[in-house]
C-alpha cells in the first residue's frame, strides 16, 4: 500500500475510533444514569457504624440495626447498555490502535514524533487502561468519563494539533523514542484514569448516587497511580539518558524537563503522604488532582506556551 494510502487510512481510523468512543460513551452514560444507585458509604463501613451506634446506646447483640436505604433494581436494558458500551469501547480502542500503526507505516518511524501523534497515543493508552482494569474490577462507572476524555482529546488533536504524515527532525530519529516516549504514554494513560476517578470523588455526594462510594473511587485512583508512578519515573530517567545522547547533557533546565520533574514530585508527594502521614479522602484527592494538573500542563501546555528544546513537537 502506498505511503499516502496508509496516512489516509490512519486519518479514517481516527474518525472511526471517535465514533466508536462516542457510541460507547452513550452506552456507559445510560448504564450510569439508569443503573442502581449506591449509598455514599460502603456496606461494610455502614455495618460498622451501625454496630458502633448500637454499642453506644446499650443495644443488645440480638437487636437488628435499622435497614440501610437502597435503590430499586435497575432495568435489564440499562445493564445491557453497559455491556454493549464495553464492546464498543474495545472496537474504538482497536480502531485507535490501527490509526497509530498505519500512521507508523506511513511515516516509517515510531508514530509519536509530534504532538498530534502523541495525543492520539495517549487517548489510546487511557482507554486501554480503563478497559483492562474493567476486565478485573467493575469500574464501568468510569466509562462515560474516560470515553468523553478520549473523544475530546482526539478532537483537540485533529482540530488544533494535526500534522501531516512526514519525517521528523534528526534528534527524534532514535531508538530512545520507543523507550522514553512509550513509557510516558503508558504512564499518562494510567494517570488520566486516576484523574477521572479523583474528579468524580469530589463530585460524589454522601447520599444515594449512581457513582460508587468515595472510598471505592479513591481506591481506583490510588491503584492506577501506584502502577503509573514507576513507569513515569522510568520515562524521566530514560529522557535524561536520551538528552545526554542528543545534546550532550543529562539535564539542561528545559521547560519540558522541569515540568516532567515537577509532575514526578507531585505524584511522589501524593504517595508519600498516603504512606507516611496516612492521608486519605479529600486531602489526598486534592493533591492527586494537583499532580494531574501538572501532568496535563507538561503534556500539552509546555509545548504550546513555553517551547524550548522540545518545541519540535509540531505545534506552531
Amino acid at each position: 500500500m502506498p505511503v499516502d494510502a496508509f496516512a489516509g487510512l490512519s486519518d479514517q481510523l481516527i474518525l472511526g475510533s471517535v465514533l466508536f468512543y462516542i457510541a460507547s460513551m452513550i452506552g456507559f452514560a445510560l448504564d450510569l444514569a439508569y443503573g442502581k444507585a449506591q449509598s455514599g458509604t460502603p456496606a461494610k463501613a455502614q455495618l460498622k457504624q451501625l454496630v458502633a451506634a448500637g454499642d453506644r446506646s446499650g443495644a443488645t447483640a440480638i437487636e437488628t440495626p435499622p435497614p440501610v436505604a437502597s435503590a430499586p433494581e435497575p432495568p435489564a436494558w440499562a445493564l445491557r447498555a453497559g455491556r454493549v458500551a464495553i464492546v464498543l469501547g474495545w472496537a474504538g480502542c482497536l480502531a485507535n490502535l490501527g490509526a497509530i500503526i498505519t500512521r507508523g507505516l506511513a511515516v516509517d518511524r515510531w508514530p509519536w514524533g509530534n504532538m498530534y501523534e502523541f495525543v492520539v497515543a495517549i487517548c489510546f493508552a487511557a482507554v486501554t487502561a480503563f478497559l483492562t482494569t474493567q476486565l478485573r474490577d467493575n469500574v464501568r462507572f468510569l466509562g462515560a468519563f474516560v470515553m468523553v476524555t478520549a473523544v475530546l482529546g482526539l478532537g483537540f488533536a485533529v482540530k488544533f494539533l494535526y500534522t501531516a504524515a512526514g519525517p521528523v527532525m534528526p534528534a527524534l530519529n532514535s531508538y530512545w523514542i520507543a523507550i522514553h516516549v512509550s513509557a510516558a504514554i503508558l504512564a499518562s494513560g494510567l494517570f488520566i484514569v486516576a484523574g477521572v476517578a479523583g474528579i468524580l470523588y469530589l463530585l460524589r455526594g454522601d447520599n444515594l448516587s449512581r457513582l460508587p462510594a468515595r472510598t471505592d473511587l479513591e481506591s481506583v485512583a490510588h491503584k492506577a497511580i501506584v502502577l503509573a508512578f514507576p513507569v513515569w519515573t522510568f520515562a524521566v530517567i530514560a529522557g535524561a539518558m536520551w538528552a545526554d545522547k542528543a545534546w550532550g547533557r543529562y539535564w539542561g533546565w528545559d521547560p519540558k524537563e522541569i515540568w516532567a520533574f515537577i509532575t514526578w514530585v507531585a505524584y511522589a508527594a501524593y504517595l508519600h503522604a498516603r504512606v507516611t502521614a496516612g492521608w486519605r479522602g479529600k486531602a489526598a484527592t486534592i493533591v492527586q488532582l494537583a499532580a494531574f494538573g501538572c501532568l496535563l500542563f507538561n503534556l500539552i501546555g509546555v509545548n504550546i506556551f513555553l517551547g524550548g528544546l522540545h518545541s519540535y513537537a509540531g505545534v506552531e
